[in-house]
């Protein structure tokens, strides 16, 4: 029990968390949440499910968890694009679209059980591509692409509409962009 005297506990934990998320621009991962509130990893999913539950606009991504800002989103140009590629071509596509100053906010497939599946990535620079790219080799994760035989679809950002442009010119050239 000697540990236990330093944990924050409950309610207390939740809003040191939500201020500490509101706080950053990056994403703050559950390891390093669990370390500073000196509770597990899991507590701190539940902490997060709970917040989510409130109303707090808290999204999960695999770099970590982020609060939603929305102001700086209207004046992002956005766009959804189809895309298909081999596994050994994720690198390609992440560099290429980070490269034009774009962000990738996500993936989407569709499950023909489940619908529509989307994974959050928020991967705006070739450091968080590659983060992105390390954890799929170290937990031997599948692309959710590998469902759909590597069709899917991103929503991308960036500040001009020329960036997307583009970028989307670029995959087409590498034969990546999916189009009719």
């Amino acid at each position: 029990m000697r540990g236990e005297t330093n944990k924050i506990l409950g309610e207390e934990r939740r809003q040191l968390i939500l201020s500490w998320l509101k706080g950053e621009r990056e994403p703050i991962t559950g390891k390093e949440l669990s370390e500073r509130t000196k509770v597990s990893r899991q507590v701190i999913v539940q902490d997060i499910s709970l917040l989510k539950a409130t109303g707090e606009p808290i999204m999960a991504t695999a770099r970590g968890y982020v609060y939603l800002r929305e102001n700086n989103d209207n004046e992002l140009a956005t766009r959804v694009i189809v895309v298909k590629h081999t596994a050994d071509q994720t690198a390609t596509e992440l560099y290429t679209l980070v490269d034009h100053g774009v962000t990738v906010r996500n993936v989407m497939v569709e499950h023909p059980i489940y619908g529509d599946i989307t994974g959050s990535l928020m991967i705006k620079t070739r450091k968080e591509a590659d983060s992105f790219l390390g954890e799929l080799k170290d937990t031997g994760a599948s692309l959710l692409s590998k469902l759909t035989e590597g069709v899917h679809l991103h929503t991308i950002a960036a500040e001009k509409e020329d960036q997307l442009d583009e970028a989307c010119e670029s995959l087409r050239e590498l034969g990546i962009l999916l189009e009719d």
